[in-house]
């Protein structure tokens, strides 16, 4: 089971999270996005990132690890 959150609270949660990854302090999640036709467990995707001064490549594998640790524990609502 997970919780529910808005979009604005997911955002904040998935930007706090991937700034706190190796590498990922100057990194920006400007939203979190619903995916179509989702309707339970890990409904929403990080499209963009805005990299600032991380590296690509500390990015790629921090949204992944992030999505993954806070889609087990969050939904969108």
């Amino acid at each position: 089971m997970t919780d529910g959150k808005s979009q604005d609270e997911l955002t904040q949660l998935a930007e706090d999270a991937l700034r706190a990854q190796p590498g990922c302090a100057t990194a920006r999640v400007p939203a979190v996005v619903a995916l179509p036709e989702v309707q339970i467990g890990r409904n929403w995707e990080i499209p963009n990132v805005v990299l600032g001064d991380s590296l690509i490549s500390d990015v790629d594998r921090a949204v992944l690890t992030v999505h993954r640790q806070l889609g087990r524990k969050f939904h969108l609502v």
